[in-house]
């Protein structure tokens, strides 16, 4: 019995060193996948079930149901079932088993959620309230102006790399989720600020440290997600806002700004490195929605 538990180990620790390494999945991606097989893992040894080989379907629909009753919402439950399907499907292709007891089960139906924005005059109000007084204030201004005028991911933004930063052409290269890159337009404005930065402020920051990203710390290294967070939210306040916001929400205002102003999906998809334009067709429901408020309040019979 333990070396067939023990074969079990090996294949969720062979399956997530593919991920890693062979399909370069971040690594905070890597842990959420870890801890949830280690969840599936307990789940099947509490009914000893041991090997790879042994997995049923039937064990799946039970898991999932145990989530359900654990009161987990559909999107988790659809995030870990997604999970469980990469981890056969890698089994099936090693030839560790020969069925895959995954195949034929439904993802749970996610509900269609409208993701918070600011609107147009609230991204004023935020980089209009940027203190720019000294060195970290220009670059947390910078900051700003950028991930609002990119969409990045607050990952993407952070660990932007110095040579991926193109002032003539105005864009930005970023190596997005699945080592996906993406080549992503810079207005004028936020172009502006960030070659300000790189030039006048930067140096100063980073002292005679060298470092490789773009935004760094006095100690030379990149920001965390953590801390420009609360640049985000100290920045919300002193411009008034009352939303709850976040490096995210301004990845949202980005894409919702685009469609409200006519983009194609398409242009919108590239941009912010959808891999499924689904995706990104939330935001024609946000410009949809946006638009019966304006026509319920200004319209005669709205």
């Amino acid at each position: 019995m333990e070396s067939n538990f023990r074969a079990l180990s090996i294949a969720v620790s062979a399956f997530l060193d593919y991920e890693l390494v062979n399909r370069g999945l971040a690594q905070l991606t890597v842990e959420s996948y870890s801890s949830d097989l280690a969840d599936f893992t307990m789940f099947l040894t509490s009914r000893n079930v041991i090997n790879p080989g042994e997995i049923q379907k039937e064990h799946l629909l039970l898991f999932l149901d145990l989530l359900n009753r654990q009161g987990l919402s559909a999107r988790t439950r659809a995030r870990r079932l997604s999970c469980l399907k990469g981890f056969f499907k890698f089994l099936i292709e090693t030839g560790s088993i020969n069925e895959n007891p995954a195949e034929h089960i439904e993802t749970p139906k996610l509900p269609r959620t409208v993701p918070h924005y600011l609107d147009q005059g609230e991204v004023e109000a935020l980089i209009a309230s940027a203190d720019t007084s000294s060195p970290q204030g220009i670059r947390n201004d910078a900051m700003i102006e950028l991930l609002y005028a990119t969409g990045l991911r607050v990952s993407e933004l952070v660990g932007l790399e110095t040579y991926r930063v193109d002032f003539e052409v105005g864009c930005v290269t970023v190596m997005g989720k699945g080592s996906k890159e993406r080549v992503v337009p810079v207005g004028l404005n936020a172009s502006r600020k960030a070659l300000n930065y790189f030039e006048n402020v930067r140096p100063i920051i980073i002292g005679g440290k060298r470092s490789e990203y773009f935004f760094v710390t006095s100690k030379g290294k990149k920001m965390t997600r953590q801390a420009f967070w609360k640049i985000i939210k100290k920045a919300s306040r002193n411009a008034g806002i009352s939303k709850e916001i976040s490096p995210h929400t301004l990845r949202h205002s980005f894409a919702t700004h685009l469609v409200q102003n006519d983009a194609d999906l398409r242009s919108v998809q590239l941009m912010l490195g959808h891999s499924d334009i689904s995706t990104t067709e939330i935001y024609t429901h946000v410009a949809a929605t946006r638009l019966k408020e304006v026509h319920k309040r200004t319209h005669p019979r709205g």
